[in-house]
């Protein structure tokens, strides 16, 4: 079943950097796994309060206005049975798209699923994404900040 970006989804893109909007709009064409656009451009207040809360660990974030007036980052998560959901599986399918639409245009991303190599580097299957994810982990010994939703620009 081919999946669409809804309003809201098109909205949080507002602001994001033209070449990252194509990847997202590319990756639902081809996804096997719905998603919303759950956040794109932030405020530096946003941006302070995720910090305060630990559901970020830096002010340097990757979805604030950068000095080409774009954010650089975005949030895709998993949209099931009505309802943004965090859950692995399938982030592993939707990092699956954005794998594929990364390389179809050539565009190097980071996500924050191996923060340590580019996802255009990575094996573009669930199964292997989810390895990749394994190996950072183990190679990252304590606590580390591992994002699925997260995708970047490099």
């Amino acid at each position: 079943m081919p999946y669409h970006l809804g309003r809201t989804s098109l909205a949080n893109l507002n602001g994001v950097e033209p070449r990252l909007v194509a990847l997202v709009k590319r990756a639902i064409e081809i996804t096997d796994q719905d998603f919303t656009v759950y956040e794109g451009v932030r405020t530096l207040e946003r941006q302070r309060q995720y910090v305060t809360k630990g559901v970020s660990q830096t002010m340097n974030s990757q979805h604030l206005i950068h000095a080409d007036n774009y954010g650089h980052a975005v949030d895709l998560v998993p949209w099931i049975d009505g309802s943004a959901r965090w859950e692995w599986p399938p982030i592993y399918h939707i990092a699956t798209a954005m794998c594929r639409a990364c390389k179809e245009q050539s565009v190097l991303i980071t996500w924050g699923g191996v923060w340590n190599r580019r996802l255009n580097s990575l094996d573009c299957v669930p199964s292997r994404l989810e390895a990749a994810v394994r190996q950072y982990c183990a190679d990252h010994a304590g606590p580390d900040f591992i994002d699925g939703p997260h995708y970047e620009l490099a």
